[in-house]
């Protein structure tokens, strides 16, 4: 399983008309700069580029976050009724792949264990019961043979790459290796495997992108770390780890919290953020680490507009959506199992399924969440609480159709997708995004202008780990040109060509 995603903001003022604009911008060189680097966004990436210049020597910078802490899209909350509530994560919740034998070990695993984040191994493949809407259904059966068809498809991938042949979507994957999921089991199954890492159907993925986004991960003969997948169970929460290790370099200072970015102008000579609130920063450069789905929404203005091969790569990557769904009850009385999985004739209709209360989770909590991804987590944000509720109980209603289901004590879900802070969970590699767009996804626009997060990274799209990786090596680079006196950056690819030309 795998994943990436990608929050992005800029700055800047500007003095003539920039490469691929049409508008005149305000000279920047007559502001007082109020940092040299303006990091946007107070996630994995930019606290790990704020480090990153730190150790380089650079200290005359400012995070600019738009909420009242660092951590980004690792969000935790407090749910559960009084006397019986937890700490529970909205958002990113696994440290996914941690190290085994020789490979490489994570980043965030590193961290984790540093600042003693409470863990605990989460088996996904392994416990696990099955239902479908007549009950409990044993097709465990079934439920190999979708992780072995996975396996298949992932190798199938590799091969295409070797022989440089096209892409296509995951759905045309499994069908030419002969998994074409029918019936409502399969088709969970399969769900299990694809949609439940990558937020999206196999028919709106890259097949080979997810391949490799696997196995860079959790294939150690692909250089991955392992397939162990440690839950995050702090009660401080799983973004205290990236806290803990901003509060070793940062000073006070050196961040500005509960400021919402609303117009980034920049030009050869600096970069400017304005405020919500009205206020301008200037600086000499900005690492940009918002979401695809903030750029895609034009909830940021930038003067001028972006470049039409930077917009192309942002339009063409995808912001995918993944909502857990909480609910406390007085009593346990599902499966013993750390996962169960629900085949509803509507794929995709709140099928997988986690205890937290559960031995080595929360025993006693009475907590158990269901996640939906994709479309249908846009369906049910915009649907009132009352509705989800009603809904998820009904599907448990039919995995236990001899039991009572009380009304939860709590009942709580995300709106990721309407988030404008956000606008979803972490990027997917489309189809039809090719290797070309993605570096121009992470290119920086001019000398001042620069991006980083899960999104920007090739093998990582979708991690926390992506998300630690691009913040590293964007402020290496920039680190590099500040002290150099200067630099072209990334490259970029103007125009993105098909090899040959269309017949009509």
């Amino acid at each position: 399983m795998t994943f990436l995603r990608f929050w992005v903001f800029c700055t800047g003022l500007l003095v003539s008309f920039a490469p691929g604009s049409s508008g005149l911008s305000v000279d920047t060189s007559a502001h007082k700069r109020d940092a040299s680097v303006l990091i946007l966004g107070g996630g994995v990436a930019g606290v790990i580029a704020a480090r990153t210049l730190h150790e380089k020597g650079i200290n005359n910078f400012t995070i600019i976050e738009a909420r009242d802490q660092l951590g980004g899209r690792l969000s935790s909350t407090t749910f559960g009724a009084p006397g019986k509530q937890l700490t529970l994560e909205l958002g990113a919740n696994w440290v996914q792949g941690t190290q085994s034998g020789d490979s490489p070990t994570n980043p965030i695993w590193t961290l984790a264990q540093k600042h003693g984040l409470h863990t605990h191994f989460n088996d996904w493949e392994g416990s696990i019961t099955t239902f479908d809407d007549s009950g409990p259904v044993d097709y465990l059966d079934v439920f190999n043979d979708s992780g072995d068809a996975y396996t298949n498809l992932t190798i199938a991938a590799g091969a295409r790459v070797t022989r440089q042949l096209v892409d296509g979507t995951g759905r045309t994957g499994y069908s030419l290796i002969g998994a074409k999921s029918q019936t409502a089991q399969a088709m969970a199954s399969e769900y299990y495997q694809f949609d439940w890492e990558y937020a999206q159907t196999p028919e709106q993925s890259s097949w080979i992108a997810s391949s490799w986004g696997n196995n860079f991960t959790y294939n150690t003969d692909m250089g991955g770390f392992g397939d162990d997948n440690q839950m995050s169970l702090d009660q401080r929460g799983f973004k205290w780890f990236i806290q803990a290790e901003a509060a070793e370099f940062l000073q006070p200072n050196q961040t500005r919290f509960n400021s919402t970015v609303k117009k980034i102008s920049y030009s050869d000579s600096g970069v400017a953020v304005e405020l919500v609130s009205g206020e301008t920063l200037h600086a000499d450069y900005a690492i940009c680490t918002f979401s695809v789905g903030v750029l895609q929404h034009d909830d940021v203005v930038f003067e001028p507009a972006l470049p039409d091969w930077k917009q192309e790569a942002v339009q063409s990557m995808v912001m995918a959506t993944y909502t857990k769904i909480f609910l406390q009850f007085p009593e346990n009385f599902w499966f013993d199992t750390e996962m169960a999985l629900y085949a509803d004739p509507e794929r995709g209709r709140y099928p997988v399924w986690q205890s937290l209360d559960h031995k080595d989770f929360f025993p006693g909590s009475g907590i158990v969440f269901v996640t939906v991804t994709g479309d249908y987590s846009q369906r049910i944000e915009a649907l009132p609480d009352s509705q989800v509720q009603e809904e998820v109980l009904g599907v448990l209603r039919a995995m236990y159709p001899n039991t009572t289901i009380p009304e939860p004590l709590a009942f709580l879900f995300p709106r990721w997708h309407t988030d404008p802070l956000f606008r979803g969970s972490y990027s997917n590699w489309p189809p039809s995004f090719f290797s070309e767009h993605h570096e121009n996804l992470r290119a920086n626009v001019g000398d001042r202008l620069w991006f980083a997060g899960e999104a920007t990274s090739q093998k990582y799209f979708g991690f926390l780990h992506g998300a630690y990786f691009e913040g590293l090596d964007v402020a290496t680079l920039l680190a590099k040109c500040i002290q150099g006196g200067g630099c072209t950056g990334i490259k970029h690819i103007e125009e993105i060509k098909n090899l040959r030309p269309y017949k009509v």
